[in-house]
């Protein structure tokens, strides 16, 4: 890889992990199945791919498809609004009842269906990723001419590595989160990502 590209590479991933490192609904539900040790390659994998998939379409000028379709960004809105207002309500409930803990035993209890279509429903139900994917790492890769896909392989391999630091690096915390009252903070801290981003949907319009 010559000096252009191997600059344009660095670029889309120095880009990449600015704007997935914020804490949001994917990167918590990614904690908290890394935590459990719960389908964390099945986990990472899909929030991976997805955002590889995103990205791609980003790249290769798709966020002008999407700007000439203005009814997708309401239903973004509120299908994704809704979906975390669920998911936020049931984490809160975790929280308030508590009893949980890390063990063994639990272990892959969640089901990897469902795992997998909570973490679809994460990823592609909000509209931020859009923004960020299709929109913000598009146009930014329109600047690198002739190097778009170096700037884009940049941005995936951000993702990757983001994700499976995220889902793996989780179990070094496993000690704190054996007790119940830690694992009910992050259920509560959960919930509270979860409707602060909804909110964020609903007023912002």
């Amino acid at each position: 890889m010559d000096a252009a590209l191997l600059s344009a590479f660095a670029a889309g991933l120095a880009l990449g992990l600015s704007l997935i490192l914020a804490i949001g609904a994917q990167n918590a539900f990614v904690l908290r199945q890394g935590l459990r040790g719960d389908h964390v390659l099945a986990v990472v994998l899909t929030c991976a791919l997805s955002d590889a998939v995103l990205i791609t379409a980003g790249v290769s000028g798709f966020a002008a498809l999407a700007e000439a379709a203005p009814w997708v960004a309401p239903l973004l809105r509120w299908g994704g609004a809704a979906f975390l207002l669920v998911y936020g309500a049931k984490a809160a409930l975790a929280a308030w009842r508590g009893g949980a803990a890390l063990r063994a035993a639990e272990e892959g209890t969640a089901g990897l269906r469902r795992a997998v279509l909570t973490c679809l429903a994460l990823t592609w139900l909000n509209p931020h990723v859009y923004l960020d994917t299709l929109v913000l790492l598009g146009s930014i890769a329109s600047r690198f001419e002739g190097r778009v896909w170096a700037f884009g392989s940049g941005a995936v391999a951000a993702s990757f590595l983001f994700f499976f630091a995220l889902g793996y690096g989780a179990r070094l915390l496993r000690p704190v989160f054996a007790k119940p009252t830690a694992w009910r903070l992050l259920d509560a801290g959960i919930a509270l990502v979860m409707w602060s981003i909804a909110a964020g949907l609903v007023l912002g319009g």
